[in-house]
């Protein structure tokens, strides 16, 4: 797993890696783009609405939502992330801090119509996603979502087929949501399926 000055390292090359995966439709970016899309898709459906992305790399998505209309705000543990997204949203709000220890203060004073965590909530063990997603649900306006995309799976089963097809790539630091795992905690989370090893979860 990569830590903070890694994840400040491959910043530059970020982009390329991601989409050379997804273009090949292999572990563990597979279905990425359709994964971003959906998501931005889903927020485009309300007017001028407020986001909160969590783990937002880059910006790609961010960036999206940013020249469309959407007030951003956002975190990563990554400066060299935030510095690359700052220069493409002048006017977003994007803070530096590790997920595992929650929101930025400067983000638990706002609500939200979306939180949105895209190939973040992996770094976070279940018991974390679980006490982070908590805290989310809190600070959603009203009727406003939780989406997540990321490498996840319905079940365990098929997280293991992924695992043993992957074969030396797959990355057993990695800690991937299982939908029907988590729903022990969050009863009300859906997941749509995107490819053999991504998709999208929603929580309201």
């Amino acid at each position: 797993m990569l830590d903070r000055k890694g994840f400040d390292l491959w910043a530059d090359e970020y982009d390329k890696a991601v989409g050379l995966s997804d273009e090949e439709n292999s572990y563990p970016f597979a279905g990425y783009k359709e994964v971003l899309g959906g998501i931005f898709r889903t927020i485009m459906e309300k007017e001028n609405p407020i986001v909160l992305d969590l783990g937002f790399g880059t910006g790609t998505l961010t960036t999206k939502l940013y020249e469309h209309g959407c007030t951003v705000y956002g975190q990563d543990f990554s400066e060299r992330m935030v510095e690359l997204a700052s220069e493409k949203m002048p006017g977003a709000q994007l803070y530096l801090g590790d997920l595992t220890d929650g929101l930025a203060e400067p983000l638990r004073h706002q609500s939200y119509d979306f939180i949105v965590a895209t190939y973040s909530l992996h770094h976070l063990t279940d018991e974390q996603k679980v006490k982070l997603l908590t805290d989310l649900l809190g600070r959603l306006n009203e009727n406003g979502r939780i989406l997540i995309g990321d490498v996840a799976f319905e079940t365990r089963a098929k997280l293991d087929q992924c695992r043993q097809e992957a074969g030396d790539d797959w990355d057993d630091e990695e800690i991937y949501i299982v939908a029907e795992e988590l729903r022990k905690a969050f009863p009300d989370l859906t997941f749509t399926q995107v490819s053999f090893c991504a998709g999208i979860l929603t929580l309201a």
